[in-house]
């Protein structure tokens, strides 16, 4: 460890998280990457969140020994994960002072913490806008600046309770924490790779790599959703057994029980709806309409939507009953209809720089086309087109538009 470099220790969720009150899903590693750790660094910490602790082992000794010495922590509690406030509950036990709380301005703050000072900054959910990334950084680094150099009691305990905190010595801090480098065997640097492999399209060895994500940390859902979704996408050796493995993986998460996570929902969606186009089994597309249908009821996101459409469309050809047929047909349009109503009413300026924005053209697109409005349907695709997808994101697009136009009869 370097001994001159302050420490910031970051309390937060990893990856993708719900917050199920408003049915958003936020990216959290976005918030790290784009706002928090810059933030720091400028403001000369050396930025530490817990995938970055070199040895796993001993993460829950590392943990504590950073939340008692660490020279300042903040805790992003969006989603109000709970590992973050359990963890912000302990800081505020151990520390009187230098404690920062943070959260995107959309979730609601839970009722203990709603007398505190929390900063805010905004998420579009699959990332930060640049500007408002930029405008945030600017912010913190002065709230930083100001708890710092003032060591204000910020702990709730200590206001009231006049005690010494627990303490910890120098040698036994560095021994605990060691050096924080860059190795193979930091999570946060297997993670980045298993990103990278993904952009790639090197699913197999992201596959392996979230594999190792989760062996590391068993309990971490993101590291779960992502192996299942790359083991089903490389199609290795074969792709009935990648998609049989995927549904092993996923199944973990409760899938078959009370899960109300979209992001797990929609993976498991998606492998049952490849398994059913594979072998025709129909209780495959069941349970991807299923599945497809509780994601979008849990957070009105287009991707959950407009595969629950289709998944209803799908089986609406081969239903028999004409009651059903109608149900079916109907419940499909009633969902596109919603997905729509719900695109129309994002203010546009939050559309933009999102990462998933030429996907959400793609998917209103497609809405509008099932709906019968072809002008609005074009108008969508040439944004969809405008946005430079890539050759096969423009086949992906095209296929699901035929397939759909046969499975509506237009």
């Amino acid at each position: 460890m370097k001994a001159l470099k302050k420490i910031c220790f970051v309390i937060m969720g990893f990856g993708k998280k719900t917050d199920y009150p408003s049915g958003r899903t936020l990216d959290l590693d976005k918030t790290y990457k784009n706002l928090i750790k810059p933030a720091v660094e400028a403001s000369e910490f050396q930025c530490i969140r817990a995938d970055e602790i070199q040895d796993s082992g001993l993460i829950d000794k590392s943990m504590y020994a950073l939340l008692i010495k660490a020279d300042l922590v903040i805790a992003d509690i969006s989603t109000a994960n709970p590992n973050a406030i359990y963890e912000l509950g302990i800081r505020h036990a151990v520390k009187p002072y230098a404690t920062l709380i943070i959260k995107e301005d959309a979730s609601k703050i839970p009722f203990d913490l709603d007398h505190t000072r929390i900063f805010q900054y905004k998420h579009l959910g699959e990332d930060l806008g640049a500007d408002e990334a930029k405008d945030s950084q600017d912010k913190l680094i002065k709230l930083i600046e100001s708890v710092t150099k003032e060591s204000l009691t910020d702990s709730p305990m200590y206001e009231y309770i006049n005690i010494d905190p627990p303490t910890i010595s120098e040698d036994e801090y560095k021994k605990i924490i060691g050096e924080l480098a860059e190795q193979e065997r930091h999570i946060f640097a297997i993670t980045e790779k298993a990103k990278d492999k993904m952009e790639t399209e090197d699913f197999v060895e992201a596959s392996n790599l979230w594999r190792k994500a989760s062996e590391l940390f068993p309990n971490e859902p993101f590291f779960m959703q992502q192996h299942a979704l790359c083991r089903y996408k490389s199609k290795s050796p074969t792709e009935s057994i990648a998609l049989t493995d995927a549904l092993t993986i996923i199944h973990k998460l409760d899938v078959n029980g009370d899960t109300n996570d979209p992001e797990t929902l929609g993976i498991a969606g998606a492998i049952n709806r490849r398994l059913f186009q594979m072998n025709g089994e129909i209780e495959y597309l069941n349970r991807a309409i299923e599945l497809y249908g509780k994601g979008f009821k849990v957070r009105s996101d287009y991707y959950n939507g407009e595969n629950y459409a289709f998944c209803l469309n799908l089986k609406s050809t081969d239903e028999q009953n004409q009651d059903e047929k109608t149900y079916l047909r109907l419940e499909a349009k009633k969902t596109r209809e919603k997905i729509v109503h719900d695109f129309e009413s994002i203010p546009k300026e939050d559309l933009k720089g999102r990462p998933d924005e030429k996907w959400i053209y793609a998917t209103v697109s497609t809405c509008y086309f099932a709906l019968g409005n072809e002008d609005k349907s074009d108008y969508y695709k040439e944004l969809f087109l405008s946005e430079a997808p890539k050759s096969w994101e423009i086949e992906t697009f095209e296929s699901s538009r035929k397939t759909l136009m046969e499975l509506i009869g237009r």
